[in-house]
C-alpha cells in the first residue's frame, strides 16, 4: 500500500500537469474571432494573468493539547509560528465570462517553510500545495475582499516517539497533510503589483494514517506581495457589465465514486487508549445525485457505503508495556450503509464538497455515529474527478482518509468558460 506521501504526491504532479496542459492548450488557440475575445476567454490567445507572489504568515498555535500547553520536556508553551511563502497562480482575464461568474478565480501551486517555538518538539517543516482563491466582495476597482483555500502535503516533522519526543502527542508522522483557508484585503497598488493582507487557520494531521493523530492547528494573519506578468493597462475597468451571462441550465447530475485508504486505530481500554500496531484497510463508494442549482452550487443526498477495517476492533486484558493483541470482529460489524446531505461549492478545476450524514445500517459500536465529510474533487475531465476527502464522526472524531476517483453522469454543466 502506498504511502500517504506518495497518494498525495500523486495528486500534486497531477493537478500540476493538468494546469500546464490546460495553459499550453488556452494559449495554442488561434485569436480569430475579436469579438469573441473580448466577451469569452476560451478564444482567447492570452487567456491567463500569471502571477508571483510572497507572503509570511505569522500564527498562534491553538492549544488543543496539553503537550502544547505545556506538559513537555521544558515545560514550555508551544504557542507561535511563523511561515515563509512563494507561489505561483494564474487568473482568468477580467472583463469575460468566467471573470463575472466565479469573482476573479485564481489558482496555483505554492511552497512554504514553517519554524514553530520549540522547534525541538515539531521541527521545521516545508509544504507544498494547490490553492484556490476568488473575491467575495469590490468595495473599488483597487480594493476587494477575497477568499482562498490551500490543500497539500509537509514534511519535514519531528514526530511522536515513545523514546525520544514521547511528550508529543499532536504530530505522529513524518509526512501530514496541509490545509489552509485565508480571507483577505487586495489592494491594487498598479499594474504590476498587489498587496495582500489577512487572517487564516491552519491545520496539519496524517489522516489518521498512523497514530497519534490529534493534529496542530494554528491562526494568524498573512502578508503579501504579488507580482503580475502580463496585466494590461486597463487592468482596473469593468467593461464586463454588459456581458449577459447565459441562463444555467438547472438539472440533476449523479456522481459515482469509488475510494480507499488505510488508517491507524487507537482503542479505548478502560481510561486509556490503546494503539494497535496494525494498519486498517478502507474502501467505499458513493453515489450522490445532486441538483445543479447555479453555476456555483449543487445540493443533494449521498448513499455512502462503507467497509472499515478498524470498526469495533478491540483489546482485553491491557497490561502497560507489553505487546498487547487486538481482535477484529465478524464483517458484519466493519459494513456500513448511510446517507448524508451534500452541498457542493463549484469553481473552475476544482470542487469543495461538505456533507453530514449518519449509518443507517450498520453492526453498531463505532459505526453508529454520525460522521460528517470534506472532500475536495479535481476535475480530470468534464465528468471525471479525483477525490480527496475526509470522513470525521461525532465532529471531532478523526475517522479515514477518502481517496477516490468518481464519474458525473448526465453532466449538463455548460462549458463555455473551458
Amino acid at each position: 500500500m502506498k504511502s500517504l506521501l506518495e497518494m498525495l504526491k500523486v495528486v500534486v504532479i497531477s493537478v500540476i500537469m493538468l494546469f500546464l496542459s490546460d495553459i499550453a492548450f488556452a494559449e495554442s488557440l488561434p485569436n480569430n474571432n475579436e469579438s469573441e475575445n473580448k466577451t469569452d476567454s476560451t478564444f482567447s490567445s492570452h487567456r491567463f494573468i500569471h502571477k508571483l507572489g510572497i507572503e509570511a504568515r505569522p500564527a498562534y498555535i491553538i492549544p488543543t493539547n496539553p503537550f502544547l500547553r505545556g506538559e513537555n520536556e521544558t515545560g514550555k508553551l508551544i504557542r507561535s509560528s511563523i511561515s515563509a511563502h512563494l507561489r505561483y497562480s494564474f487568473q482568468f482575464r477580467p472583463n469575460t465570462y468566467t471573470d463575472r461568474i466565479y469573482g476573479g478565480a485564481y489558482q496555483g501551486i505554492g511552497l512554504a517553510y514553517y519554524t514553530f517555538s520549540e522547534k525541538k518538539y515539531l521541527g521545521d517543516p516545508f509544504a507544498a500545495y494547490i490553492f484556490q482563491g476568488a473575491r467575495l466582495a469590490r468595495f473599488s476597482p483597487r480594493l476587494s475582499f477575497n477568499y482562498e483555500w490551500n490543500f497539500g502535503i509537509s514534511a519535514g516533522w519531528h514526530p511522536y516517539d515513545f523514546d525520544y519526543n514521547s511528550y508529543n502527542k499532536v504530530i505522529g508522522s513524518k509526512i501530514n497533510a496541509y490545509l489552509n483557508v485565508n480571507f483577505y484585503l487586495n489592494w491594487k497598488l498598479s499594474r504590476l503589483f498587489d498587496l495582500n493582507a489577512g487572517v487564516d487557520l491552519t491545520h496539519f494531521s496524517n489522516g489518521n494514517t498512523k497514530y497519534p493523530n490529534s493534529g496542530l492547528n494554528t491562526t494568524g494573519l498573512k502578508i503579501g506581495l504579488v507580482y503580475n506578468f502580463n496585466r494590461e493597462e486597463n487592468f482596473l475597468s469593468n467593461s464586463s457589465d454588459h456581458l449577459k451571462i447565459p441562463k444555467f441550465p438547472h438539472h440533476i447530475s449523479y456522481d459515482l465514486l469509488l475510494f480507499g485508504s488505510w488508517r491507524r486505530k487507537g482503542v479505548a481500554y478502560g481510561d486509556e487508549q490503546v494503539a494497535s500496531p496494525e494498519t486498517y484497510p478502507v474502501f467505499g463508494f458513493n453515489f450522490a445525485p445532486m441538483y445543479n442549482i447555479n453555476y456555483k452550487f449543487r445540493a443533494g443526498v449521498s448513499v455512502d457505503g462503507v467497509y472499515d477495517g478498524s470498526a469495533n476492533v478491540y483489546t482485553e486484558d491491557y497490561i502497560v508495556g507489553t505487546e498487547q493483541q487486538f481482535y477484529k470482529p465478524g464483517l458484519n460489524k466493519q459494513l456500513a450503509l448511510g446517507l448524508s446531505g451534500r452541498v457542493e461549492y463549484v469553481m473552475p478545476y476544482f470542487t469543495v464538497n461538505l456533507g453530514i450524514g449518519a449509518n443507517v445500517l450498520h453492526g453498531g459500536g463505532d459505526l453508529k455515529a454520525l460522521y460528517q465529510v470534506l472532500a475536495l474533487k479535481i476535475e480530470v475531465t468534464r465528468s471525471s474527478f479525483i477525490h480527496i476527502g475526509y470522513n470525521l464522526q461525532n465532529f471531532h472524531t478523526p475517522n479515514f482518509l477518502m481517496l477516490g476517483i468518481g464519474y458525473r453522469f448526465n453532466n449538463r454543466y455548460p462549458t463555455f468558460h473551458r
